[in-house]
């Protein structure tokens, strides 16, 4: 195996495995060596997704919560070191979106959840994971932001905040962390085909966010796996604090 993605001594935290980009995450991560504990709030989904990985011989933990509570962010962590005595790398990737929606009309329910989900959830993973690795002294964080963390993102601004809260969160423990030998990055996607954009979008409404990006389609989901895997590969020594877009050419409009 290519050693810039041999993960085979490699324990992974991933959350929002039950679907979409950590489903995906999980199974690369697998394939290549390396044990996971998978967290998502979805339970049956989770446990499907973590049993049909341990069917391949996979070493995979798993736990069903809330990433917006401090105590399951722990409890996570707490798994990861007893089953496998150790945590190399976290991915903070659990996320909501909300129903399209002006600024103005945006009501204090959706705020709650984006910022609860999306930035708590961020907030707590970091704060516990971080923990266990200066214990090591050694880790590596991914979150997972968006294009509307980087830039406004109209018709959806309470989850362009909480994704400009990720990109906030992941540069500042970039800048705290790097003497201590744990890099923090994030990707921030365009728009991709996963449950999060199809869940509230017909296809009409897709052809027209295709429409914004160069290249004129959406992102396949493994298409942004690709890259997170690139940015944990363990030859990645001294990239961090980087969030990376993945958006077809948006961000060089």
């Amino acid at each position: 195996m290519d050693s810039m993605l041999n993960f085979s001594d490699k324990v992974v935290l991933i959350t929002g495995a039950a679907q979409g980009f950590g489903k995906l995450l999980a199974a690369a991560m697998t394939e290549r060596g390396a044990a996971v504990v998978l967290g998502d709030i979805k339970s049956e989904q989770l446990t499907d997704t973590a049993e049909s990985l341990k069917a391949t011989g996979a070493k995979v933990a798993y736990l069903a919560g809330d990433v917006a509570s401090n105590d399951y962010a722990q409890q996570l962590v707490n798994l990861a070191v007893n089953e496998f005595g150790q945590l190399d790398i976290a991915v903070n990737n659990a996320g909501v979106a909300p129903a399209f929606s002006p600024l103005h009309l945006t009501d204090e329910s959706t705020l709650d959840k984006q910022f609860n989900v999306n930035v708590k959830g961020v907030q707590f993973g970091m704060q516990h994971q971080i923990a266990q690795m200066l214990k090591q002294q050694q880790g590596v964080i991914l979150n997972v932001s968006s294009m509307a963390g980087l830039g406004g993102a109209p018709t959806i601004s309470s989850y362009a905040a909480a994704k400009h809260a990720v990109v906030g969160l992941t540069k500042s423990g970039a800048v705290e962390y790097a003497s201590s030998n744990i890099r923090i990055n994030a990707v921030c996607p365009f728009f991709a085909l996963t449950n999060m954009v199809t869940d509230v979008s017909d296809e009409e409404g897709r052809k027209g966010l295709a429409r914004r990006a160069p290249m004129k389609r959406l992102a396949e989901p493994k298409e942004v796996v690709a890259t997170m895997m690139l940015l944990l590969s363990p030859a990645n020594t001294f990239m961090t604090g980087q969030c990376i877009a993945i958006d077809g050419g948006v961000s060089a409009m």
